[in-house]
């Protein structure tokens, strides 16, 4: 049975310096390292220095280099092309290794090797606009939260999440909703959004102001034309566009409102209201966007294929609750 061979490592290039430094052949090396009398050899003759000899860093740096054969993404246009096309359309590294692994029957290529290419270009070219293909544009990753007041004593009829039934929390069933407003820079222009936790679905409409009547007429609107097990509950923060939310009760819709200052307790539609922004930057002037543009985004989200998911979309799934309730309700003819 043969050896088996393990490249050397910076502790075994460092040893060999210090060995050769006080004075031992090669195969006294060689020796000393378990290793072939050739392997020392090579080394020191390809990872050695014109000037400076034998060093254990020149050395191992040297030996990686050698081993680099470029990104994958490099080497593969078509690959290249269709992950950059992916990027272009919003979907996450995450969501695109996932796709296409579910497309494939067999893992393609993973996240972390489009993470490393796109970061490598940075640092390759010195040109930043390659962030621009990530999901939030960053360098840096991290959250800097600020915490201000909340009228939270002041909302009518205001029930804590912390009585939110356990399905809508743990989304085992669908029809529990969650909404928030995406702001915008120009002071008055916001999108109202409602995100269904199971399917991860989201509506959006584009409301003419903040004031909390339209904004639940709004929500009335969408919520009241389905089927009463897909709108059950919604889970809202402590803003005044809000402060009728209790006419949703005539819809038999529940509503709950987080904690002051815990907006991450309706994690579900920051993350969607973070996706979005792939779309939609802060700096965006709504009046700019046409009707189809907007819909078109809300259209792009919802065609995303999602990890959560088993990297179905969420107007897949949101579309399945739809018959399914939709086929329950129509009544069944008696034979004969």
């Amino acid at each position: 049975m043969g050896r088996s061979y393990n490249h050397l490592s910076l502790e075994d290039r460092c040893e060999i310096s210090r060995l050769q430094a006080n004075g031992c052949s090669i195969r006294q090396i060689a020796a000393a390292l378990d290793r072939q009398p050739s392997s020392i050899s090579r080394e020191l003759k390809r990872n050695s220095g014109r000037r400076v000899g034998y060093k254990p860093s020149y050395a191992d740096e040297q030996a990686q280099a050698r081993r680099w054969t470029g990104s994958r993404l490099d080497r593969d246009q078509g690959l290249r092309d269709r992950v950059l096309d992916c990027l272009k359309r919003g979907w996450s590294p995450e969501q695109i290794a996932g796709r296409f692994a579910r497309d494939a029957g067999a893992r393609v290529i993973s996240h972390e090797t489009i993470y490393r290419f796109i970061y490598a270009q940075i640092a390759r070219t010195n040109d930043y606009s390659w962030r621009l293909y990530l999901p939030r544009a960053k360098s840096r990753r991290g959250f800097r939260g600020k915490r201000g007041g909340s009228p939270a004593s002041f909302i009518k009829h205001r029930v804590s999440i912390a009585e939110r039934p356990p399905a809508a929390a743990d989304r085992s069933s669908p029809g529990h909703w969650e909404a928030d407003r995406i702001l915008f820079a120009k002071p008055g222009q916001a999108i109202l959004t409602l995100h269904e936790r199971q399917s991860r679905a989201i509506v959006a409409t584009r409301p003419r102001s903040k004031a909390a009547a339209p904004i639940v007429r709004r929500m009335a609107a969408f919520l009241g034309g389905l089927p009463r097990p897909l709108r059950q509950t919604v889970t809202i923060d402590n803003g005044t566009e809000f402060a009728q939310h209790y006419k949703l009760h005539d819809l038999h819709i529940a509503t709950f409102f987080c904690d002051p200052h815990s907006p991450w307790q309706k994690g579900g539609i920051e993350n969607a209201i973070g996706r979005m922004r792939r779309f939609l930057p802060r700096t965006t002037d709504l009046a700019t966007l046409s009707e189809r543009q907007f819909l078109d985004i809300i259209r792009a989200y919802n065609t995303t294929p999602r990890k959560c998911l088993d990297y179905r979309t969420p107007a897949e799934l949101f579309i399945e609750q739809l018959l399914h309730f939709e086929c329950e309700s129509t009544p069944r003819l008696s034979p004969g």
